[in-house]
């Protein structure tokens, strides 16, 4: 009876999208940080269209939306559509992605081949320390033109953002350092100093 009752069990039904909510917040915040203090080289007011057809990324409508409202907090007019705008803003995406890089101290996670049928079997990570970070990424660049003639009015340099999770683990046991974001709070802050 006593056997019974410790292997008792539960389980949970998940979904799995491409990406974990981690990753798409990571992404998210670095277009946030990317898009700060975003200005450009016409009088504020300007009336401006956001012409996102070369802006191809996985995340790319939040970046696209991230923009547009950095250029109506700087002051500048969104048109919805180029014929009533007085100046065109063309993006293109360098990157909108993640960054993952693990160091340990031990022997990391292997896979092993143990045949010539390509069989392999999986080494755990046996490790003292480890420590992963997982940084999302965000770099557009654009231009500017006038609507009907196609006339240049400026280019936008690269647009850069970034935003790091670090978490640590000693004796594959000890984890800290996981960002928590709760909802409500503005600023998590740094990983590293929070925990």
């Amino acid at each position: 009876m006593t056997a019974l009752a410790m292997t008792a069990c539960a389980s949970t039904s998940e979904t799995h999208p491409s990406r974990t909510a981690t990753e798409q917040l990571l992404v998210a915040r670095a277009a946030d940080r990317a898009v700060e203090g975003l200005t450009l080289p016409i009088p504020r007011g300007t009336r401006v269209y956001v012409d996102d057809t070369y802006f191809r990324a996985e995340n790319a409508p939040y970046a696209v939306s991230a923009i547009r409202a950095a250029l109506s907090e700087a002051g500048y007019s969104l048109s919805p559509s180029k014929q009533e705008a007085a100046a065109v803003l063309e993006l293109r995406a360098g990157a909108l992605s993640l960054e993952q890089m693990r160091r340990v101290f031990g022997v990391p996670e292997m896979r092993v081949p143990i045949n010539d049928s390509f069989n392999v079997v999986s080494i755990p990570e046996l490790s003292v320390y480890s420590r992963r970070d997982r940084v999302g990424v965000a770099e557009f660049s654009a231009f500017l033109y006038e609507p009907s003639t196609g006339a240049p009015l400026g280019a936008i340099i690269p647009m850069t953002g970034e935003f790091r999770i670090r978490s640590h683990k000693l004796l594959m046991m000890v984890a800290w350092g996981q960002q928590r974001i709760d909802p409500g709070e503005r600023d998590p802050g740094d990983s590293w100093r929070e925990f």
